[in-house]
């Protein structure tokens, strides 16, 4: 039998023997059958075996989508099975307390969503504004961002003032204060630009923000799975994000957090089962008694409790090995990266800055004699899939790396793409 066969055997029987993903209700993670004790180069090798991910090809688009370990797969059959014998699709309340555990938040403040841009929509529609109001954004909006801001702009006469994201964290932090008046009610950057990989300090950015009756909405689609991340600890009164991409979990999947004290604030727009504490359509006249007084009232109707049984296992996948660890890793990485494309030298134009502080996990460049496309069809045609980003006029080639990564892959990158470049 195969290593990596008995590896995908070991790490699913754990997982499966908990019971969490069958509607047992044990919280109780399983033993660990992640050898904590090999040297780093085998224990990233190790780790690579948990991945289904075709060597044929070396896949660095993790910021696009996030291929799921076999722990995933494996967790979510096993749930649909269960449902489909019993027809009790049920609820997933066990697997929104862990998850709110694993992003440092309380359970009711969490509202379990579809994705980044279904919950920046609650935000951005949610948030008590009037005509004149203003909103703080960057010109390298991801479209999920942008284009909920631009809508309420165009339907209810807000403002947008935007800024072009610089290459530090302090000189990012300037632009916003160049922005803010007496109109300004709402910054609403992104944690991690998708377009170069800036991260934006967002704790104190939520702390200027708190400091003069700013609401702060953070478009988090890149910080859950790449930090080790405590959205409390940040400080900021929303943050959205997905687990389909860092997080290693399936698509259909993404969250809101919504500070406790603002759940009153935060209109609940759209509304459905579940968002209600109490109603009645018989009487006369018809009346909604209230809204159920946690963050789920914003995730109303049946969703997927397989998908989330899912996402449950990419948590305790990231868990077993440590959430710190998986951030060092996915940074050295990262580092190791930003080197090799700095000794090509005057070939390239790295775009993403050279702090350490405001890059994790994406580099993007360019190429003054040779297009993007033309790049990027390169590298395809030499086994890799990335990511172009026509965004903002950047015009460039986006690289996003993971735990399943390894450097002797970024060494093949970087030589591909000499060759590539001539």
């Amino acid at each position: 039998m195969s290593n990596r066969r008995k590896f995908l055997q070991k790490l699913s029987a754990s997982f499966l023997a908990s019971g969490a993903f069958i509607g047992n209700s044990s919280a109780n993670f399983p033993k660990s059958v992640i050898d904590h004790s090999l040297s780093e180069a085998d224990f990233w090798k190790e780790i690579r075996k948990g991945f289904p991910l075709t060597h044929e090809r070396i896949y660095m688009n993790n910021g696009t989508f996030g291929p799921a370990p076999y722990a995933v797969s494996q967790a979510m059959n096993s749930c649909l099975e269960e449902i489909n014998r019993s027809g009790e699709y049920g609820k997933f309340d066990q697997e929104r307390a862990m998850l709110a555990s694993f992003l440092g938040v309380g359970t009711d403040e969490l509202s379990l969503t579809h994705n980044t841009t279904e919950g920046i929509n609650i935000m951005v529609w949610g948030l008590p504004l009037q005509k004149g109001d203003e909103v703080i954004l960057t010109t390298h909006e991801h479209v999920g961002n942008a284009l909920p801001w631009l809508n309420r702009a165009k339907l209810e006469g807000i403002v947008l003032r935007t800024f072009e994201p610089k290459n530090t964290q302090e000189k990012n932090l300037e632009e916003i204060k160049k922005l803010i008046n007496s109109k300004t009610k709402v910054i609403a950057v992104p944690h991690v630009t998708c377009t170069t990989g800036l991260v934006f300090p967002i704790k104190e950015i939520a702390d200027l923000a708190r400091s003069k009756g700013i609401y702060t909405a953070i478009d988090g689609a890149h910080g859950a799975g790449t930090f080790d991340l405590n959205i409390s600890e940040l400080g900021c009164d929303f943050y959205a994000g997905c687990f389909h991409k860092w997080f290693l979990g399936p698509v259909g999947t993404g969250f809101l957090y919504v500070k406790k004290e603002l759940l009153d604030e935060l209109q609940a727009i759209q509304v459905g089962g579940y968002s209600d504490d109490g109603w009645d359509i018989t009487t006369n006249p018809p009346v909604i008694r209230g809204l159920n007084p946690t963050a789920h009232r914003y995730d109303y109707g049946t969703q997927s409790r397989a998908l989330y049984v899912g996402v449950a296992a990419a948590a305790k996948f990231h868990l077993e090995i440590g959430k710190g660890k998986i951030e060092s890793r996915i940074r050295e990485l990262n580092d190791y990266l930003y080197v090799g494309l700095q000794a090509m030298g005057g070939k390239i134009q790295i775009l993403t800055s050279a702090e350490k502080e405001s890059r994790i996990a994406m580099i993007s460049f360019k190429s003054l004699d040779m297009s993007y496309q033309e790049i990027a069809k390169g590298l395809s045609n030499e086994g890799f899939r990335i990511r172009q980003v026509p965004e903002s006029g950047v015009n460039a080639i986006r690289i996003s790396t993971h735990i399943y990564n390894s450097k002797t892959e970024i060494d093949s990158l970087v030589a591909s793409l000499e060759k590539v470049l001539g």
